[in-house]
């Protein structure tokens, strides 16, 4: 491709990578950079932004990496074409994740066009939401979404099972909270208010008092006892649809695949003005996380768990510029 079409280049890759970067990540700590070359995204994870302590083998990291995957792949789409994407592995460069070439012309469907529009608009909620049923046919599609990246999206009708997985959020929430180790983790990625930092947990992005669902099911202390939260309005305390993601195997494509599963239902909730609340501590303690998967997954490996649900409170999130991600030509 010659020069006079650097402009054009620069344009795509800014397009790309700005999308990507609104992926959900745990903690929001972004932990991804990029590369690009032409038409060409080059994703890598970035372990200095792993969560060394609640993630120590990086399973988490690479749901995020794979969430952002996804959303290149959509933001590819919605350029009317079809994304190629070459899967990587480099014993020398174990960060590597994918490459994204923008690949022949077809015309975007409205579907992609409306799932990329939710992209900013997605948050993740940390409270409880509005009393009522989720719109008709959306836990349907949800798990359609999830299944076509070859991931299981399993909604928890029965409510002892609800109560069983609330309580184990509780447990292994408390048995972290035991760690310095993991409460200084939780704090480097909570910043103090008015902090002009592009990632982490921010004030905004989690309530000042707590709303206590339904069964309970433990949310992060940000706060850390200073007081710290957004000021909500009306509380609302009702658990909504409790899901659990999961695959059929456990290594690196299938937490990638996970990934791309998670910011696809996501986007898809997010149409019908529905949010998620994320509670991964009990996959986060390894006999807790196998205790799980046995008892409430029929064997399959339990990714992330989630509440489903209309929320009222607009709880606000940060990213890191796309300037500051990417190595190359941006």
């Amino acid at each position: 491709m010659d020069s006079a079409n650097a402009p054009e280049r620069e344009t795509v890759a800014h397009l790309l990578v700005d999308a990507a970067v609104w992926a959900p990540s745990a903690h929001n700590t972004q932990p991804w950079w990029f590369e690009t070359h032409g038409r060409t995204v080059t994703l890598h994870a970035d372990a200095e932004r792993r969560l060394d302590v609640a993630d120590p083998q990086g399973r988490e990291m690479l749901i995020s990496c794979g969430a952002a995957l996804f959303t290149l792949r959509l933001a590819v789409r919605r350029l009317g074409r079809m994304p190629e994407v070459r899967m990587a592995s480099d014993p020398d460069r174990p960060g590597l994740i994918a490459d994204v070439t923008m690949g022949e012309p077809r015309p975007v469907t409205d579907e992609e066009r409306r799932m990329y529009d939710q992209i900013k608009r997605r948050r993740t909620h940390r409270g409880g939401f509005r009393a009522g049923a989720l719109p008709v046919g959306l836990l349907q599609s949800l798990r359609a979404h999830a299944c076509a990246e070859n991931a299981f999206l399993r909604i928890v009708a029965d409510p002892r099972v609800r109560v069983a997985l609330a309580a184990l959020s509780e447990v292994a929430e408390q048995v972290q909270c035991m760690d310095p180790a993991f409460v200084a983790e939780v704090a480097r990625w909570a910043p103090t208010p008015c902090s002009e930092r592009l990632d982490g947990v921010h004030e905004t992005a989690y309530p000042r008092d707590p709303d206590h669902t339904d069964p309970y099911f433990a949310g992060r202390d940000f706060a850390r006892g200073q007081g710290w939260g957004l000021v909500g309005g009306e509380r609302r305390e009702a658990t909504g649809v409790v899901a659990v993601l999961t695959t059929t195997g456990d290594g690196r494509d299938d937490w990638l695949r996970a990934g791309q599963a998670l910011q696809r239902a996501l986007l898809r909730a997010t149409e019908d003005d529905v949010s998620a609340a994320f509670h991964t501590q009990a996959l986060e303690v390894p006999e807790l996380r196998e205790f799980v998967r046995t008892r409430f997954c029929d064997g399959t490996y339990p990714q992330m768990m989630m509440r489903f649900g209309v929320a009222d409170d607009e709880f606000g999130s940060v990213r890191r510029p796309a300037a500051d991600v990417v190595v190359g030509e941006l």
